[in-house]
């Protein structure tokens, strides 16, 4: 049995030069502490909420938890009262890269948020060290609900990105997400063809000020100490509030090896774009001394790119030079597609047509509106449960009406989309589709909702309920 503690309480940190976040924190630490665990493990984690005037709870993101173990307020569990403590406990498995965070309102956007890692038994990837990358958005101030930055625009007009306005599509993505097959991750096209074009008016988004590294602004890098000779594992993992990644390595390609935890068969790539809640592991082969930037530029807004950087040992160049950007950013090379991803485990639990389907629209985020976002015209909690029973093969179909992206993710299941077993899977905007299906067989009430914390807050959300 492996025993934590975490402790949620107010607190400040340095993420830059002149930068002190002064917010909300497990254990005073942002990103979270690492929790790390064997395959099989006994994990019991005892949450003591120290927030002012606040309930909080925590969700084990990734994980198929038992569901009464999930952290979900008012599906399974009622908020942990200020001063008050809960136990989570649960067997840590499959092995892979998670993350924990406050599944409470808003309280992922304040800070509430670590790794969780489960180590293999037999890894089924060669490497010599690891590290792990959290990217986040930077918010210093409280979080406010999209009804609320509705309204400021309407008072000032629409804005930037950095000012809580409308959001806009990096001009490097202009085609979009969607690979071939119905599978959307990075296509390597850089013309404006399709997709969303630059520019394009979507939906209202916070004042972020800039974009962390864990937990660091650009100006003072998180540093990744690699030797040259070694295999290096990156466990990237994405608990941004509202923002999805284009990530590359200057001087270096990637081998991705697990998406959402799970292992694929390795798959070389230049770049690849991670949406909220999901996780690639990828293997670099250290080969190239000297000093070099990890950046991970928004796919949606014109907010600077996040910035870390992979220094080898021995090396004299002490930092990449200004302004580094790797090729895999400058339209070059192979962008990771979800049709790449190649399960090295069984799909599925079994196979045939799948028992129930669900037909599910995406729509919100229009100019007019205040800030709502809904699941088949319906905002949550005013939404009708979605009936499965166990032992059924479910699959869902979703088309996305909206000008912005989805980053989909369904709680105590993993589901098959293409050939990969994944948790959280994109939808591109403007007509974009994407289906996945899972077997029903962790009985409960279970959450399937848009990994925008933003857009969940305002009602893009459903429940799967077993019956």
């Amino acid at each position: 049995m492996r025993e934590v503690r975490l402790t949620a309480t107010p607190d400040e940190v340095r993420v830059g030069p002149g930068h002190t976040y002064r917010s909300w924190f497990y254990d005073g630490q942002y990103p979270g502490p690492e929790l790390r665990v064997k395959e099989g493990e006994r994990l019991r984690v005892t949450v003591q909420n120290e927030l002012p005037e606040a309930g909080t709870t925590v969700h084990w993101h990734g994980v198929p938890v038992p569901n009464a173990m999930d952290g979900v307020p008012g599906i399974t569990q009622e908020p942990i009262p200020p001063g008050g403590a809960m136990t989570y406990e649960f067997e840590a498995g499959p092995a892979g890269t998670y993350m924990y965070h406050s599944h409470q309102g808003l309280q992922l956007d304040r800070g509430l948020v670590g790794p969780l890692i489960i180590e293999e038994r037999t890894p089924h990837v060669k490497y010599d060290r690891e590290h792990t990358v959290i990217l986040d958005d930077f918010l210093p101030g409280a979080p406010r609900p999209l009804e609320e930055l509705a309204a400021d625009r309407g008072r000032e007009g629409s804005g930037g990105m950095m000012g809580g306005g409308m959001m806009g599509r990096d001009s490097d993505d202009s085609r979009g997400m969607m690979g071939g097959g119905g599978c959307p991750m990075m296509d390597g096209d850089e013309s404006s063809g399709g997709g969303m074009m630059s520019g394009a008016m979507g939906g209202i988004v916070p004042p972020y000020e800039g974009l962390l590294v864990n937990g660091k602004l650009p100006a003072d890098p998180a540093v990744f100490d690699v030797k040259e000779g070694e295999r290096v594992r990156f466990r990237l993992v994405n608990p941004s509030s509202a923002t999805t990644y284009h990530l590359a390595l200057s001087g270096h390609r990637m081998w991705v090896s697990h998406a959402d935890g799970r292992p694929v068969e390795p798959v070389e790539v230049d770049s690849l774009a991670i949406g909220m809640g999901e996780r690639y592991d990828v293997i670099v082969e250290a080969d190239t001394p000297g000093a070099h930037a990890l950046v991970a530029r928004p796919v949606e807004g014109d907010a600077p790119p996040a910035r870390g950087m992979v220094s080898y040992q021995g090396s004299r160049q002490g930092r990449p030079p200004d302004g580094q950007v790797p090729a895999g950013l400058r339209g070059e090379g192979r962008r990771l597609r979800y049709d790449d991803l190649q399960s090295v485990e069984t799909p599925l639990g079994r196979s045939g047509d799948p028992d129930r389907t669900f037909d599910l629209r995406l729509s919100g985020g229009m100019m007019m509106s205040r800030g709502e976002w809904t699941i088949d015209g319906q905002q949550y909690p005013d939404a009708e449960p979605l009936a499965i029973r166990e032992g059924e093969r479910v699959r869902v179909n979703m088309s996305n009406m909206s000008m912005m992206l989805h980053p989909m993710h369904l709680h105590g299941h993993f589901f098959r989309v293409g050939n990969a077993i994944k948790d959280t899977v994109i939808v591109e905007p403007h007509m974009g589709r994407a289906s996945f299906e899972f077997d029903a067989d962790n009985p409960g009430d279970w959450f399937f909702h848009c990994h925008n914390l933003y857009h969940l807050h305002a009602g893009m959300a459903r429940e799967f309920r077993y019956t």
